[in-house]
């Protein structure tokens, strides 16, 4: 039997306005023990952030912590699958789009979790895609 996507995602979402400082964001990563956030653009979603996010795109290029911002370094592109999708179906997605995370959703489109290649990674073998 295929496992749902709902048994592999995290369901806690952290989500930080677009203003707020990369600093600000990667201390509420490490204190949460997360890898990415949610970037809001008041209450609409705005963009998506990771640590790698930070790292890649922002200290590799020598843009100040303290005052460069989630929402200049977001990836704007939400890609969202619903809960009940099967995690193959998951990881079809993550290769199609070149992505390693996933917005979990319901079936009114409210988000619900994320889903991340680590995810399915700890899920048993024969669960796994």
């Amino acid at each position: 039997m295929a496992r749902l996507v709902a048994d592999a995602m995290t369901r806690r979402v952290v989500y930080l306005p677009e203003d707020t400082p990369l600093d600000e964001a990667a201390q509420a990563m490490r204190d949460q023990g997360i890898g990415d956030v949610v970037v809001t653009h008041g209450p609409t979603m705005a963009g998506i952030v990771t640590d790698r996010d930070i790292v890649v795109r922002a200290i590799a290029e020598n843009l100040p912590a303290r005052t460069t911002t989630l929402g200049s370094i977001a990836t704007r592109e939400l890609i969202m699958i619903e809960q009940n999708a099967t995690v193959e179906e998951a990881v079809q997605a993550m290769r199609a789009r070149a992505v390693r995370r996933l917005l979990v959703c319901d079936t009114d489109r409210k988000v619900v979790g994320l889903l991340s290649l680590s995810d399915v990674a700890l899920l048993p073998a024969s669960a796994a895609a």
